[in-house]
C-alpha cells in the first residue's frame, strides 16, 4: 500500500502518529514524517490511522 499525505489539509492533530507511530511521527520542528510504503503487517493500523485523521489527509492506495 502507498501512504500520501495531504500537507495542505494536515493539521498535526496527531491522531496518526497514536494510532500507527510505526509508520508516522513529527520531526523536531512538528513537522509529519511518514513511511510512504509500509510493509503489508502494518495495514491494520495505517488503516485506522487514516480513519482517526479529522481532516482526512491521509489516502491509501494500492501499491505499484
Amino acid at each position: 500500500m502507498r501512504i500520501t499525505v495531504d500537507m495542505k489539509l494536515c493539521e498535526s492533530h496527531g491522531q496518526c502518529v497514536f494510532a500507527a507511530p510505526e509508520v508516522f511521527s513529527f520531526d523536531e520542528d512538528d513537522f509529519l514524517r511518514y513511511e510512504g510504503e509500509p510493509s503489508d503487517d502494518l495495514r491494520g493500523v495505517v488503516e485506522q490511522a487514516a480513519a482517526v485523521c479529522p481532516v482526512r489527509a491521509i489516502d491509501l492506495t494500492p501499491a505499484l
